[in-house]
């Protein structure tokens, strides 16, 4: 069976929610989804303080287990039009994989969440792709045959670079039903082309 990692990190609950979908979605496909967080570096009383969201169900991921899925779906919200802290340190202790080719030929995808329509969404996925083409890896986006796409009719998440989300200034959104359906058409997508790949 195809497996997939949705690794993601969340400091307020959206990219949670979105990583949710996206597992859905690879489940929907016949995979099996695994969804892991990547470590907060934030001190505890720093995040109680700020209001995050520290209930997550989600065990923490280890970089040397990366290896063992056939794609990795990795969300996180934008830090200034990239990704955040959290999720590049992550990826900066991949260093081993990287020198054995680990990764080489395995699928990778995104999906974020910005506080405004155009706070940094597609330069943030970029940013992870920029990350996931350094590995070697095969990148799948979210095609337009996700009709969610090209609505005009709501203010909507969502890019051919990934799923994606409109948070609010202050955290006040939560991901809409046509954000959270195109989440996991991008995890039908990528487990349906990383079941092709290895099949």
């Amino acid at each position: 069976m195809t497996r997939v990692l949705v690794l993601y990190y969340s400091m307020y609950g959206h990219v949670e929610a979105l990583a949710r979908e996206v597992a859905a979605g690879v489940r929907e496909a016949g995979a099996e989804a695994v969804v892991k967080r990547v470590p907060e570096l934030a001190p505890r009383e720093v995040l109680e303080k700020a209001g995050a969201k520290l209930d997550q169900a989600a065990p923490v991921a280890e970089p040397d287990e990366l290896d063992r899925y056939d794609a990795i779906i990795v969300g996180c919200p934008t830090r200034y039009g990239r990704m955040a802290a959290q999720m590049s340190q992550f990826w900066d202790r991949t260093g081993g994989l990287w020198a054995r080719g680990a990764l080489i030929g395995k699928v990778g995808s995104a999906f974020t969440s910005t506080a405004s329509q155009h706070g940094g969404q597609e330069t943030t996925l970029l940013s992870i792709h920029t990350m996931l083409f350094h590995h070697g890896m095969v990148l799948v986006g979210l095609p337009y045959s996700a009709e969610g796409l090209t609505r005009l009719d709501e203010v909507t998440g969502g890019t051919p670079y990934g799923a994606t989300t409109i948070a609010g200034g202050k955290g006040e959104r939560q991901p809409s039903e046509n954000e959270r359906t195109l989440a996991r058409f991008q995890g039908r997508h990528v487990a349906g082309i990383a079941a092709r790949l290895t099949g």
